[in-house]
């Protein structure tokens, strides 16, 4: 786990009794499990700081609202979830921008990247003093990123 109870205690408002101790064991064990999923596997000892505050934000979320409930009446006996979490709501959850924390924590960066691929086998076509490589049918050789003078 990167917190623990003592942590997660601290940041709640009331004292939990021997039912919602076991309750917030299990939050932080599954905040930190997801937090694992989204970033990666940090070792305890050298967890990011913001990681462990990311799992005591999501554990703390759930202990004050296990349910996922946005409304309550008492009169009416009106009780209303919210679909913005989805399946989520009753559970612990990282928010969108907690998942993207976490992802840029583990060095996961988004984007688009371009991969050079060869075929299985295959070699890439040599190039020559400058810059240029064979091509299949007679004639010139093609230049090939860079001619000495330019990088194009």
């Amino acid at each position: 786990m990167f917190a623990t109870l003592d942590e997660l205690k601290g940041r709640l408002d009331w004292a939990l009794d021997a039912d919602e101790e076991r309750i917030a064991a299990g939050a932080l064990m599954d905040a930190s499990e997801l937090a694992v999923s989204y970033g990666r596997e940090w070792p305890e000892a050298t967890v990011p700081r913001l990681v462990k505050t990311l799992v005591l934000k999501a554990a703390a979320r759930y202990m004050r609202n296990p349910n996922g409930y946005i409304q309550s009446r008492a009169g009416d006996e009106t009780l209303a979830w919210s679909d913005a979490h989805g399946r989520d709501a009753g559970t612990v959850y990282f928010t969108r921008d907690e998942i993207r924390l976490l992802a840029d924590l583990a060095g996961r960066k988004r984007g688009i990247y371009s991969v050079s691929v060869t075929a299985w086998g295959t070699k890439l076509p040599q190039r020559d003093a400058a810059g240029h490589v064979p091509v299949d049918y007679a004639g010139d050789p093609f230049p090939m990123f860079d001619d000495g003078v330019s990088p194009w």
